[in-house]
């Protein structure tokens, strides 16, 4: 195996690529956007995977002993390689696709090694010295689209059930309110009322949507609202507001968090092996503190029975919020590539 391993994570918004190398360092990163549904609206599923292939093959370099680690956001079966289904990339498609397979025939000359993107970030986490003491870890990405695992670290294995999945939470069931009334959206997955649904990226701009034409008074007269009336993207408008304090912002914010800490909160019940629940991904890292914040708003609403009340900070002590760079799936997929994922 050389030295260098070529890496890529796979997003429902970019591809990245970088070159990994043995201790961990990466160089020579680059990012590109994702051929998506949403991208090129006119094409087919089938086109789309096609592009998504070139896209991964044609910029490994030739050597006769290439390895590539893919981090590829998607629901997969981390024994086969097999993509289940990909709503960020692909909508309501659920066909299996043997991704493995078609990226071996356009270049049987590399060794290729895929993992979903959460496991391959988790993978990064859970090698921080920091960690190396902890029973179990969960990673949970929020982005375009959202999913979690679980490591145990005693044993370094990520567990997976008979379909090779694990920690699918994005398209759970899941409920959401604005302004004292529920609120029914649908996934990119084409179902009704999924967790990512509401607290996706996009799931979190179709919330604003829906409280901008329940409440437009307030909307208007926000600094949500006068932000992405002046032009700003949405997402740098959402952070501006949180900045600036604007309560309707907050209370977007806590509206497309609830649903996560439900989940959150059912797991660490569930599981109090959990020493420490990580969460990353676009949203989290383009709200930084003020998601953390709202977090631990609800769970000091309603924390854990008892456990919350006789150890007040148990909870505190167990949501970590990382930077960009921390839970790094370009690492993780160098990780995987070199060591092979522990199930």
């Amino acid at each position: 195996m050389s030295t260098a391993i070529t890496v890529f994570d796979v997003g429902g918004t970019h591809i990245r690529q970088a070159q990994w190398v043995r201790e961990g360092e990466l160089h020579a990163r680059t990012s590109r956007p994702s051929p998506t549904f949403r991208r090129f609206p006119g094409a087919s599923v089938a086109e789309l995977q096609e592009m998504m292939v070139r896209e991964l093959c044609d910029p490994v370099p030739r050597s006769p002993d290439a390895v590539v680690g893919i981090s590829f956001g998607a629901a997969l079966d981390h024994r086969s390689g097999i993509v289940y289904a990909s709503a960020p990339l692909w909508g309501d498609h659920s066909e299996p696709y043997d991704l493995r397979a078609a990226l071996t025939a356009r270049r049987a000359d590399v060794q290729w090694h895929i993992v979903n993107d959460v496991t391959a970030a988790l993978l990064h986490a859970a090698a921080s010295a920091d960690r190396s003491g902890h029973r179990k870890v969960l990673l949970a990405t929020i982005s375009s689209g959202i999913a979690c695992r679980v490591i145990d670290q005693r044993q370094r294995r990520i567990p997976v059930d008979g379909c090779g999945l694990q920690g699918e939470i994005g398209h759970l069931p899941a409920t959401a309110g604005l302004a004292g009334q529920p609120v029914v959206l649908d996934c990119d997955c084409g179902r009704t009322g999924h967790l990512a649904a509401y607290a996706s990226g996009p799931g979190i701009a179709r919330m604003a949507d829906a409280l901008a034409l329940r409440e437009p008074a307030r909307w208007a007269a926000s600094r949500l609202g006068r932000l992405t009336a002046g032009g700003a993207g949405f997402e740098a408008a959402l952070r501006g507001a949180l900045d600036d304090r604007d309560q309707l912002a907050v209370e977007l914010l806590d509206a497309v968090t609830a649903p996560v800490v439900a989940v959150l909160r059912t797991a660490l019940c569930l599981d109090p092996e959990l020493d420490e629940v990580v969460l990353t991904g676009g949203v989290v890292h383009g709200l930084g503190h003020h998601y953390r914040h709202a977090l631990m708003r609800d769970l000091a609403r309603q924390g854990l029975y008892l456990t919350s009340e006789r150890t007040p900070d148990w909870l505190d002590r167990r949501i970590t919020v990382t930077a960009p760079g921390e839970a790094d799936s370009l690492a993780g997929a160098g990780i995987a590539a070199r060591t092979g994922v522990p199930l």
